[in-house]
C-alpha cells in the first residue's frame, strides 16, 4: 500500500482518521499541524503575527518533509485544511493515495467555531472558504470518506485500488460499502463472502460476464415478478445460501432486478453492483433501491438492500450503443442539477461524460444516501424529473427508456420551478445528445393522473422536485395539477 495522506476542511476529522489508519496499519503517524508548532510555535499566534503566505511557505517545507518520511517509512499524513491551496503540496501528494474526509460545511463549522482558529472567526467567510477549496479536495482524492470512523472498514479497499481507480465510500444505517470507478475494476474483490452466483444482462454477457450462472433477456419489459420467480429459482439450484453472494452485471434494469432477488432470497444475501451502463453507474446501482415492475407503474414491488460493493468499470462504457450513453445522459445532468458546483460546471457546456465526470455523479449518489437512506427527506431530490418520466414509461408500455423520460421529465419540472432559462439550457444539452425534447401521443391528462400512481405518493398528495438554482434543489412540493398539465402540454410542442 502506497502511504496514506489525509485532506479535509478543518474540523472535518482528518487527524482522527489517520490516527485510527495509523494504529489499524501499525504505523506511525504524522500530523503537519503538529509538526509545524513544535518548530514555528502554535499556528494561531505564528498566522496573526506573520499572516497567511508565510505560513502556507513554511506549512509546504513541512509537509514536503512529512511525506518523504511517508514514502520511506509507510507513516500516514495528516494535513492541514488550507495545505493543498499550495501548488508544491498539491505535487508532493502524488506520491500518497490521498484520502479526503468529506464533512459538510455546517458540520466542520460546529466543531470550529470559538477554537480560536484564525480563519474560524467569522461563519461567512467560513463558508466561503469552505467553498472554495472543496474544488481542490475534489480534484486531489482517490478515496472519499463521509466520516472519519469509516477509514478502518475502507482499508482493505483502499489498499487494493487498482492503478487510476477512486472509490467513494457509501455509508448508511443499512451498510457501508465501496464504490469504485476505474478501467478493470469489474474484476476488484470487493470481499464478499463465499461463491459468487452471476447474474447477468444477455447484452453484456458474452463481452463482461462469459462465466455468468444465469443470463437474463435485455429489456425493462422483464424486469417483472416472472423474472424475478425465476432468479429465486436458479438461486435455489444453484445452493445458494446466505453465505454466498450474487454479483449482477449490466445496465439499470439488471442491478434493480438482480439485487431485488438478492434482497428477497432467503430474506436476504449480499450482492455485488458491476454497473455497465451510464445510467446505472451514476445513479441505478447506488444506494440500495431495487425492485420489479407492475404493468401500472415502475419499481412498484421492490426493496431497501445496500449492496456489498458497486463496481463501475469504465472500459464497460465503451461498448456501449450510443442510444444507452445518451439516455445516461439525461442523469448526469440530473444529478448535475442537484450537485451544483464543480459537476454543474464540468456539465453544462456540454462536456463529455468522462471518468471525473462519473465519479463525481457516483460521489454525489453516496453523498445524498447518506444522509436519507430511505427516501425520508434529501433523498427524494434523486427523483428530480421523475415523477413525470415515470408516468411516460409506463404510458408507453415501457417503450420508452427511462432515460429518455428522465429528459423530458427534466424539462417539466424546469417549467414548474419557474427556470425559463435554465429549461433553455438543459434543452440544449439533451439535444446535443440526441435525446428527445417534445414528445407526441400522450394525453397531458393522462400523465397527470398516471403521476397520481407515483409510488412516492403521500396521501392525496405527489410532491414534486423544483429547482430554485443548479445545487439548490428541494423536494416535497406541492403543484396543482393544470401546471402540470401545462408543463406536459409544453412538452407536445415544438420549442
Amino acid at each position: 500500500m502506497r502511504p496514506l495522506s489525509f485532506i479535509g476542511f478543518m474540523g472535518a476529522g482528518k487527524s482522527t482518521a489517520a490516527k485510527q489508519a495509523a494504529t489499524a496499519l501499525g504505523v506511525d503517524v504524522i500530523d503537519t499541524d503538529a509538526v509545524f508548532e513544535e518548530r514555528h510555535g502554535p499556528i494561531d499566534e505564528f498566522f496573526r503575527a506573520r499572516g497567511e503566505a508565510a505560513f502556507r511557505e513554511r506549512e509546504a517545507a513541512v509537509v514536503q518533509e512529512s511525506v518523504d518520511r511517508a514514502a520511506s517509512s509507510g507513516a500516514v499524513v495528516s494535513l492541514g485544511g488550507g495545505a493543498i491551496e499550495t501548488p508544491s503540496v498539491r505535487s508532493a501528494l502524488g506520491r500518497t493515495t490521498v484520502v479526503w474526509i468529506d464533512a459538510d460545511a455546517e458540520t466542520c463549522w460546529k466543531r470550529c467555531r470559538g477554537s480560536g482558529r484564525p480563519l474560524a472567526a467569522d461563519r461567512e467567510a467560513f463558508v466561503a472558504r469552505f467553498a472554495g477549496r472543496r474544488p481542490l479536495y475534489e480534484t486531489l482524492a482517490q478515496v472519499v470518506l463521509p466520516v472519519a470512523g469509516a477509514v478502518v472498514p475502507a482499508l482493505p479497499t483502499i489498499g487494493a485500488l487498482p492503478d487510476g481507480a477512486r472509490v467513494a465510500w457509501a455509508h448508511t444505517a443499512g451498510g457501508s460499502y465501496p464504490v469504485v470507478a476505474g478501467h478493470g475494476v469489474r474484476t476488484f474483490d470487493a470481499g464478499a463472502p463465499g461463491r459468487a452466483f452471476t447474474i447477468a444482462d444477455a447484452s453484456v454477457r458474452d463481452r463482461w460476464a462469459p462465466d455468468a450462472d444465469h443470463v437474463v433477456p435485455s429489456g425493462e419489459e422483464h424486469k417483472t415478478i416472472a423474472t424475478a420467480t425465476e432468479l429465486w429459482t436458479a438461486l435455489l439450484g444453484a445452493e445458494v445460501t446466505r453465505g454466498d453472494h450474487v454479483r449482477a452485471v449490466g445496465g439499470g434494469v439488471l442491478t434493480d432486478l438482480a439485487g431485488f432477488a438478492a434482497a428477497t432470497y432467503q430474506r436476504g444475501v449480499p450482492v455485488v453492483q458491476v454497473p455497465t451502463t451510464v445510467v446505472s453507474q451514476v445513479d441505478a446501482a447506488i444506494g440500495g433501491k431495487t425492485g420489479v415492475d407492475i404493468p401500472m407503474g415502475k419499481n412498484y414491488v421492490g426493496a431497501y438492500h445496500q449492496p456489498r460493493a458497486v463496481l463501475c468499470d469504465l472500459d464497460t462504457l465503451e461498448t456501449l450503443p450510443e442510444r444507452e450513453h445518451a439516455a445516461g445522459y439525461a442523469e448526469v445532468v440530473k444529478t448535475a442539477l442537484i450537485a451544483g458546483g464543480s459537476l454543474w460546471d464540468a456539465v453544462k457546456d456540454g462536456g463529455p461524460v468522462d471518468a471525473d465526470v462519473i465519479f463525481a455523479c457516483a460521489r454525489t449518489k453516496v453523498q445524498v444516501v447518506g444522509a436519507d437512506e430511505r427516501d425520508g427527506g434529501r433523498r427524494q431530490v434523486l427523483n428530480l424529473g421523475h415523477t413525470v418520466a415515470h408516468a411516460f414509461e409506463a404510458l408507453s408500455g415501457f417503450s420508452m427508456s427511462h432515460g429518455e423520460a428522465v429528459g423530458l421529465g427534466l424539462l417539466a419540472a424546469l417549467r414548474l420551478s419557474g427556470q425559463d432559462a435554465l429549461r433553455t439550457q438543459v434543452r440544449e444539452l439533451l439535444a446535443s445528445r440526441g435525446l428527445p425534447t417534445t414528445i407526441t401521443g400522450f394525453d397531458a391528462r393522462e400523465v397527470v393522473a398516471t403521476t397520481r400512481r407515483d409510488k412516492k405518493r403521500v396521501g392525496d398528495t405527489v410532491p414534486f422536485v423544483l429547482v430554485a438554482a443548479p445545487g439548490d434543489v428541494s423536494h416535497g412540493h406541492h403543484v396543482d395539477d393544470a401546471s402540470v398539465v401545462a408543463a406536459v402540454e409544453e412538452l407536445g410542442r415544438a420549442s
